[in-house]
């Protein structure tokens, strides 16, 4: 049993080519790590010469990068890509060359992460949005791809002191629109939260660290609350002779500004400070509610069992927030040990829990249990013009989003404006076509009626509906139900 101090944040200041060969020593087969040196050792000739903009090598950055990867224990391939990841763009080298030297996997994913040349492009922004619908598309063929851009990203948002005013906050703007959502739609909380907090830190210095202080101040504060809370953590765990760990983590910056100005204090924020509770097995997590209850009593009301019923981006864990001491309101988070990798690498957490074929697993956890993937896809389908598919990913996908309940108390995740139609198609093409009446919440309610989180939705259908009628089309506001409402009208069918 042991207990840290969680910041959530990967640090890899004074990243050095001999601190990557010592992060992977124990992780990876000597033969992985043979390939990973020989990687190094063409970036390093490739990029002799180069310089980033702090006076530093070049080769830093990609070092970084691989680090960066190494801490979320991708695969030997990921981590050669993430030394590769800039070669193509910035020396003579081909794809296929890499390819001929590293494989096809660790080509594809360097080719993945590549911008496409200015020379196809008569306008910046024409190359800029060709770009981010490259990066975007990622998601569904390799997602070790966009991990990699992940931590590209990542390293340029610690070292970007060096950039100038502009190119600071257009950087930082850019991140908490494209990257900070794609890190928390595949359930990256550590990249998610550090990314936030670098972005919030260039766009709003003073309120930033303003914030900082004061949360300093409260982390201070509550030293005795937490030490006694966690001599009684301790006590509880102790009766069992079962591995557990607990881990104190204060909430990030950016999460705690955006409920601010939202008219929350910080007085009345629960989860400011949280306690995270890892055991080896599923039922000891339930468990360990009633001795914790019984030690601290529980606020009614911020119960959340989200292993019965995980989050979209598949986070599990329970929640419940308890009184400590001086009625301090303080969040409680139980877990395994698995649950909690997930929780801070989102699928790159696969990498270390299956054996040979995880890149096979995460596609297939992104096409089975992530929602964001047949939107996307349809969104591509539907929009050749690329600023017309950015713009229509960031409403629907890389939006704020609204949960609600449809069948059998399945979490449905859908972008903000979101109505029953879009919930209904997203259920089954079929279903939707169905649709009698609309109940949300045990009140009847119009098709065009805007969801909200924790509206719970069901439909009453018609076996012999002739099918949808052509203004469901407006009514309905993703993409993938419009195309399936139109498919199904008679002129679309005869055409």
């Amino acid at each position: 049993m042991k207990y840290l101090l969680d910041i959530e944040q990967m640090k890899t200041d004074g990243v050095t080519y001999e601190k990557l060969l010592w992060l992977i020593s124990s992780e990876y087969t000597e033969e992985e790590i043979e390939k990973i040196k020989r990687a190094y050792e063409l970036a390093n000739s490739l990029h002799q010469g180069q310089f980033r903009q702090s006076g530093e090598p070049y080769i830093i950055h990609p070092i970084s990068v691989a680090y960066i990867l190494a801490e979320l224990h991708v695969d030997c391939d990921t981590i050669c890509a993430g030394l590769l990841h800039d070669v193509v763009e910035d020396t003579d080298i081909t794809v296929s060359k890499i390819e001929e030297m590293f494989g096809i996997d660790v080509s594809v994913m360097v080719d993945g992460v590549t911008k496409i040349s200015k020379l196809n492009f008569s306008t910046k922004e024409e190359e800029r949005l060709a770009n981010t619908r490259k990066i975007i598309l990622t998601l569904a063929k390799d997602i070790r791809t966009i991990m990699i851009k992940l931590a590209d990203r990542l390293h340029n948002m610690r070292t970007l002191q060096f950039k100038s005013r502009e190119k600071q906050r257009e950087n930082a703007l850019e991140t908490m629109e494209l990257y900070v959502p794609i890190a928390y739609m595949l359930g990256a909380y550590r990249i998610k939260t550090e990314l936030e907090d670098l972005s919030l830190r260039y766009l709003q210095p003073e309120e930033y660290q303003e914030l900082k202080e004061k949360m300093e101040e409260i982390e201070k504060a509550s030293t005795p609350c937490i030490e006694e809370m966690l001599g009684k953590i301790y006590e509880i765990l102790s009766c069992e002779d079962a591995p557990s760990e607990v881990k104190v983590r204060m909430k990030n910056i950016c999460s705690v500004y955006k409920r601010l100005k939202r008219g929350r204090t910080l007085d009345n924020i629960h989860d400011l400070i949280s306690f995270k509770i890892m055991v080896d097995e599923v039922d000891r997590c339930y468990l360990l509610l009633r001795p914790i209850h019984e030690t601290y009593k529980p606020y009614n009301g911020k119960m959340k069992d989200y292993i019965c019923n995980p989050k979209t981006n598949q986070y599990r864990s329970l929640h419940t927030t308890v009184f400590g001491p001086d009625d301090r309101l303080v969040q409680m988070q139980i877990r395994t040990f698995d649950m909690d990798k997930v929780a801070s690498f989102g699928l790159a957490a696969y990498w270390g829990m299956h054996d040979g074929n995880e890149r096979e697993i995460m596609q297939q956890q992104v096409r089975e249990k992530y929602q964001f993937y047949d939107s996307l896809l349809e969104i591509n389908h539907k929009f050749v013009d690329n600023h017309d598919f950015v713009s229509q990913v960031r409403k629907e996908i890389l939006s704020d989003k609204v949960y609600v309940y449809g069948l059998g108390g399945k979490l449905i995740e859908l972008p903000e404006g979101a109505t029953p139609l879009d919930l209904a198609y997203k259920t089954d093409p079929k279903f939707g076509n169905t649709i009698d009446k609309v109940i949300v919440n045990d009140k009847e309610v119009p098709l065009d009626y805007v969801l909200h989180t924790k509206d719970r939705v069901r439909f009453l259908t018609n076996a012999i509906s002739y099918g949808p009628n052509s203004d469901w089309v407006e009514k309905a506001q993703t993409t993938y139900a419009k195309q399936k409402i139109l498919e199904s009208l008679p002129v679309y069918k005869k055409n």
